[in-house]
């Protein structure tokens, strides 16, 4: 099924002015105006939060405004300004989500994520991650995913409780939306009303041929929209400096055989331009253009820039079967939409010695089928703090230089966080004899340790003074775990004298 992120922006405008004004921008807290020209009238265009709590809103007269807003400041909108940033923004989103993203002027984004939210973690994750950017660019933004345009978009500005709309939910997030949640013109809106209807739930389910013969054909094609009855194609925004290739077919194509033969036709046509361009790829989107308008896209990453036909065309064609033709495609393109210098190495970095095995193919693989943030590996780092010590690295990253102390050993599985077991001790310093976790007793044969760490002060506070001990233990069965106690075993104020187990070996 399609899904769909519709961004809502509601200060754009604003928020824009404020990020060019920099440190010369208004307190937030002081009312703020955007005017524009409507024929011989200056109207308001936008407005921040303080002055729209003393009464100001769009399309209000500018003087009217000023002489309800004591201290108002009024500042020239700049719609052509706005609409250009928008188009960059659609286009940031474009390299980062997905490879369909569209503006949706003049306050929001389309973005089709159908079959790349997993690249991201999920729908749910891709949002957060989404939202979480702008906010600290300093943009305002609430995003809604549905399985059509036209209900995430109502969702975005109608609704603040719902965030994601299931397929089969349409109905039900819609129909207690005013109806200019259909994107219909004003006076059509206003026609409704007069005929006493108000909300989506209103019209949803009547008779289509008295609506459409009295209110014309836009309603009932507003309507298909939302409830994925109708098609509603995006125009995805293009880099021109991107490399891409194009085929257009004399007849449509489908069959899964023929999409991967044209695949491969593709991308040896784009290692060409790769080639001359001295690039290789780090993402590739591949778009097929379906006769309804409706666009299939597909995303690869790549843990590293190359331009290998056969290694680009596999991972392309594993994807194929998600991609539905419907009754024909009829276009395709392909573009490297991330793409870096190629720098080749050696094969051996000294005379007889034999090649670093290349597992890029590997992490390709298994990244663009389950995820790029679920892939990684296990870097250290400088603390002394067991679940700090490490960090998510690519899988291909650098060496950072860094190593774990040999001193004491660490357990294979370390806890996402300590897990509180009750035991029995003679403190300060004597392991425990026992220990029962997960409702399960166990019996210590052996341990050691204490291996003492304090708590790093310069983070917190509250660390001055935090002691843990830790103890490697062995129970009857031979397993071998990770326990400490939160304190010194003799004074308050390191500790709660808990015990904790927080990893195990093996």
């Amino acid at each position: 099924m399609r899904r769909v992120v519709s961004l809502f922006l509601p200060n754009w405008s604003v928020d824009r002015l404020r990020r060019r004004l920099g440190a010369d921008a208004p307190p937030p807290d002081r009312p703020l105006l955007l005017t524009g020209r409507t024929g011989r009238k200056r109207i308001v265009t936008a407005c921040n939060a303080a002055a729209a709590a003393c009464g100001a809103r769009v399309g209000m007269a500018a003087t009217q405004a000023q002489a309800l807003i004591p201290g108002l400041d009024v500042r020239d909108a700049d719609p052509n300004g706005d609409a250009d940033a928008l188009e960059r923004l659609a286009l940031w989103a474009m390299r980062r989500y997905a490879p369909v993203c569209q503006a949706d002027p003049p306050d929001g984004l389309v973005i089709d994520i159908t079959g790349a939210a997993h690249l991201q973690g999920g729908e749910a994750a891709l949002l957060r991650d989404l939202t979480a950017r702008l906010q600290g660019a300093g943009v305002s933004g609430r995003g809604v995913i549905g399985p059509t345009w036209g209900a995430a978009h109502a969702v975005a500005r109608f609704r603040a409780d719902q965030t994601l709309i299931a397929d089969d939910g349409v109905d039900a997030a819609l129909a207690p939306l005013p109806l200019e949640a259909l994107r219909l013109p004003a006076d059509l809106a206003a026609s409704l009303r007069r005929m006493g209807f108000e909300r989506i739930a209103d019209i949803a389910h009547r008779p289509r041929a008295p609506l459409q013969l009295r209110f014309g054909a836009m309603l009932g094609r507003r309507l298909d929209q939302a409830y994925g009855r109708a098609a509603e194609p995006l125009v995805p925004v293009e880099a021109p400096e991107t490399p891409r290739v194009e085929r257009i077919f004399a007849e449509p194509i489908g069959a899964a055989e023929t999409l991967a033969r044209y695949a491969e036709r593709l991308v040896e046509t784009l290692c060409v331009q790769l080639e001359t361009l001295g690039l290789g790829a780090r993402r590739l989107d591949w778009l097929c253009f379906r006769i309804d308008n409706r666009i299939e896209a597909v995303r690869i990453g790549l843990a590293q820039p190359i331009r290998d036909v056969r290694r680009l065309t596999r991972l392309l064609t594993d994807k194929i079967e998600t991609i539905d033709p419907g009754f024909g495609i009829d276009r395709m393109t392909l573009a490297a939409s991330a793409a870096e210098p190629l720098n080749w190495r050696p094969a051996a970095t000294r005379l007889g010695a034999e090649a670093a095995p290349d597992i890029s193919m590997l992490v390709d693989s298994l990244s663009n089928r389950i995820g790029a943030d679920r892939l990684y590996r296990l870097a250290p780092v400088e603390s002394e703090v067991p679940e700090r010590s490490i960090r998510k690295v690519a899988p291909l990253a650098a060496p950072t230089g860094a190593a774990w102390t040999p001193d004491w050993p660490r357990p294979t599985r370390l806890f996402r966080r300590p897990e509180p077991i009750e035991t029995m001790a003679l403190l300060p310093d004597n392991p425990p004899t026992h220990f029962t976790w997960r409702g399960v007793r166990r019996r210590i044969r052996r341990a050691d340790g204490p291996e003492r760490i304090f708590g790093e002060w310069s983070r917190r506070d509250a660390e001055m003074w935090a002691v843990r001990d830790y103890f490697q233990v062995e129970d009857d069965a031979g397993e071998r775990f990770w326990l400490f106690r939160a304190g010194d075993g003799e004074d308050a104020t390191t500790g709660s004298q808990a015990w904790f187990i927080h990893g195990r070996f093996g």
